[in-house]
């Protein structure tokens, strides 16, 4: 029987997408001429949208970088029977996002109108926006329903679990877990949609979209730290980015694992839905008392700046902690975790309002909003950091009364790309 012109067409789509971009990808992934690079901005400095992150180095971008404004996460699920087809799909997807990094088009555009293109140009004309695309490696690309289909299972770390069921967990399947991870974090976020939009086109045959999830940061000068949609100030925290040996020590995983990880990271994300109306409904002291801070300076309770100190053996005149014993910075900080530490990452997210009223305009108790959190944090092993950090929260933390907890996965981010490597080759590498 021959094919049908429909058939034809889709043959045709398949050979233009996986050969000609992986045809790109085996003529030699440095050969790109691509313009000067320009490195990361620190965050008291104006990033210009014409900004090109680095793609190749000891580090994967997107990890240490100063956060941009709007995320596009996604996870996938790996259906391919053989080895050799996921390690084709990553040199694709290697060559493409080397290109996109620097504002190009996944292809050359050409003019043959009965062509099928390699991206579908809707960032066409725009900067590169700082683009910056992370990839992780899930537990079910080394063990999935028991098997290891693609002879990976004694490269997985130890410290890829299978993350535990916390307190107050309402995960969703469908939103949960997948065999691979791709961040793209952009100051535009069509630049940032199209990026996980042409990398889903070539995982035609091999993998399938599993979940997303869209974020975003106030657009601000840079030197604020981001407020999260709870009004307060998020990341006061965080570990500073410029401290090598600090990174080596709580981000980056090193000789305890295998080769393919070192200089790599634990990427854990969450999906943390805030109910903002109840919140809303909250005293500024009530509110404050929650978090552990001041609203509007973001100082510790007790305090006048952001980032003075937190004392916790401060008491009031009645002898009771000025920063509440279940309060989120306390549960969370190091020194009330032997030292533990995480780089968070996080952006907000809305999702739209569900309204359940029968009739119009709905009372305000029958309308919730799908907002919150898209928490991701990175780590050097995530059972004895957000693990060991978040099993206590997630039993004690005040907060828990607003924020539900929907979605996510652990990832493992491997080292930096090499030039002329594709993403993850020192995991393929046979032995």
């Amino acid at each position: 029987m021959n094919p049908s012109d429909e058939e034809k067409s889709r043959l045709s789509r398949r050979r233009f997408l996986s050969g000609g971009i992986m045809a790109a990808a085996a003529a030699g992934l440095s050969a790109h001429g691509a313009p000067p690079i320009v490195g990361a901005a620190n965050r008291d400095e104006t990033v210009s949208r014409d900004v090109i992150e680095p793609f190749y180095g000891g580090h994967q971008a997107g990890i240490l970088t100063p956060a941009q404004h709007n995320s596009y996460f996604a996870a996938f699920d790996v259906f391919a029977e053989k080895r050799e087809d996921v390690v084709q799909m990553l040199k694709g997807w290697t060559a493409a996002a080397a290109r996109m990094t620097r504002g190009q088009a996944v292809e050359a555009f050409e003019n043959d109108v009965t062509a099928y293109t390699a991206d579908s140009g809707e960032a066409t004309g725009l900067p590169p926006a700082r683009l910056t695309i992370t990839f992780g490696f899930g537990p079910g690309l080394f063990v999935k329903d028991g098997q290891d289909r693609y002879g990976l299972a004694a490269k997985r770390p130890a410290a890829l679990i299978d993350l535990p069921r916390f307190t107050g967990d309402q995960l969703v399947e469908a939103r949960t877990g997948g065999d691979l991870s791709v961040q793209a974090c952009a100051d535009d976020p069509q630049v940032a949609f199209h990026t996980i939009r042409q990398l889903a086109r070539l995982t035609y045959g091999t993998a399938n979209l599993r979940w997303v999830q869209s974020g975003f940061l106030p657009n601000s000068d840079g030197k604020q730290t981001p407020r999260n949609l709870m009004g307060f100030k998020d990341g006061t925290n965080n570990p500073s980015t410029g401290d090598a040996k600090l990174m080596n020590e709580f981000i980056w995983a090193g000789n305890e694992g295998p080769d393919w990880m070192r200089g790599g990271s634990y990427l854990v994300a969450r999906r943390i839905r805030i109910a903002v109306e109840h919140w809303d409904r909250m005293t500024l002291a009530f509110q404050e008392q929650t978090v552990g801070r001041h609203k509007d300076s973001g100082a510790p309770l007790g305090k006048k700046r952001e980032f003075d100190k937190a004392d916790y053996d401060a008491t009031d005149a009645s002898g009771n902690p000025i920063i509440p014993e279940n309060s989120h910075i306390r549960l969370g900080a190091a020194v009330n975790n032997d030292g533990a530490q995480i780089l968070r990452r996080p952006y907000s997210y809305n999702d739209g309002a569900n309204v359940t009223a029968e009739r119009w305009p709905p009372w305000r108790d029958e309308m919730e909003f799908d907002a919150g959190l898209f928490f991701v944090c990175y780590q050097r092993d995530p059972r004895t950091a957000f693990v060991k950090i978040f099993e206590k929260m997630a039993k004690f933390d005040m907060m828990n009364q607003f924020v539900t907890h929907t979605g996510g996965g652990l990832f493992a981010c491997p080292g930096g790309i090499r030039q002329g490597e594709f993403i993850g080759q020192r995991l393929f590498d046979k032995a």
